[in-house]
């Protein structure tokens, strides 16, 4: 008896499974959907001193990504970042890169070796990556127009590759 309504459930769950499977297909690996809340406010200067403030950028897609020179992934994808920013050149992409909780010294450093045409925000005293609650560094969100959250990338990846940059270029 149990075997069976152990394969009834299995079975009524598998559309449900078929369509996750389905909708996810096309997004590149790490690339999850996210159901679409408004994108926590985002207000800080860059290493220049230039204000920034994302609630003011809006209409067209955020590239929002959290990282830390210290990160084994972020040092990794950050040169592959810098390549893929001229290959979207064309998008009406916006590339926001927040530092959290480092020193001047230590972004600019770190910054100059591997992606020096990067001007990162600087969240000096972790604070809003704190209210944007990324699961680890580095972490990806995806913000459409409207400013609404619609995708998650967590941990390190090779964003130049075609899939994701293909990917990118698909927003509108």
């Amino acid at each position: 008896m149990t075997a069976r309504l152990f394969t009834l459930a299995l079975f009524s769950l598998l559309p449900l499974y078929t369509t996750l499977c389905t909708a996810t297909e096309s997004l590149p690996q790490g690339v999850m959907r996210v159901e679409g809340t408004a994108a926590p406010e985002l207000k800080l200067d860059t290493i220049d001193g230039e204000p920034y403030d994302l609630a003011t950028t809006g209409g067209h897609w955020r590239f929002v990504h959290f990282w830390a020179s210290w990160c084994g992934p972020c040092r990794r994808e950050m040169p592959g970042i810098q390549r893929m920013i001229p290959m979207l050149a064309d998008s009406d992409l916006e590339f926001v890169i927040v530092n959290t909780a480092e020193t001047e010294d230590d972004v600019f450093t770190f910054l100059g070796i591997v992606a020096p045409d990067l001007v990162p925000l600087m969240d000096s005293d972790g604070l809003v990556t704190q209210v944007w609650e990324p699961r680890g560094l580095p972490s990806t969100f995806l913000v459409d127009p409207a400013g609404r959250i619609q995708y998650l990338a967590l941990g390190g990846r090779d964003w130049d590759t075609p899939a994701y940059v293909a990917f990118l270029q698909s927003l509108k």
